[in-house]
């Protein structure tokens, strides 16, 4: 049977504690492979330069085959590059730009499907949010709002719960009932899902 993993970040990893391995060591661990392809995909910050930088001073340090996709720069095939990683890992930034590029270019749907074969997909912040029904993002500065993802993991989602404006958000709107019940990660914390289901919750000084 078919492994289809998830695992969301809801911070820290390499873009927040580069000299803490532990949680971008535990994602492509759980790739199965010796050498795995991972392709960072940078699409919440515009493709920032630096953070891409960051992306492959990290992984240049573990045992895979890092790479990146932009949706500025894509590759001839779009949906054969998706198809061809083990893992995905997704940055932080806006996740409403974000749902937009992909949705425009069809990554939205390539990366359903390299769920489906395997691939494990992940990421931190916007990169953890996207998977769910919906969730609080703060894509509107100044603002907390509910944003419609992807649907493959169930119910609601919030990233950086550690911080006291996304708890106090995320609870009481739920407790409002206008948004749905759901799971949060604090900031160093990775919540890894198997076939949909929620399996474990590390973190990053375990």
């Amino acid at each position: 049977m078919t492994r289809r993993q998830i695992i969301a970040l809801g911070g820290g990893g390499f873009s927040e504690e580069p000299d803490n391995p532990l949680l971008d060591q535990y994602f492509l661990r759980k790739t199965g492979k010796k050498n795995p392809s991972v392709c960072f995909v940078p699409t919440a910050t515009g493709d920032s330069d630096g953070y891409i930088v960051k992306f492959y001073t990290a992984f240049n340090r573990f045992r895979c085959r890092p790479c990146h996709l932009s949706l500025f720069r894509p590759p001839k095939d779009l949906r054969d590059f998706v198809l061809s990683q083990d893992a995905i890992y997704v940055g932080g930034g806006s996740t409403k730009n974000l749902l937009a590029l992909w949705r425009e270019w069809r990554l939205d749907r390539y990366l359903r499907e390299a769920w489906r074969q395997g691939t494990v997909l992940g990421g931190i912040s916007a990169g953890s949010l996207c998977w769910f029904d919906e969730g609080l993002s703060d894509s509107v500065p100044g603002k907390q709002i509910i944003i419609r993802c992807l649907g493959i993991l169930q119910g609601s989602h919030t990233p950086h719960y550690n911080r006291p404006e996304r708890r106090q958000a995320f609870t009481r709107l739920i407790a409002q009932g206008r948004l749905a019940e759901g799971v949060a990660a604090e900031d160093g914390v990775a919540l890894h899902y198997l076939n949909r289901k929620l399996v474990i919750a590390v973190h990053d000084d375990s």
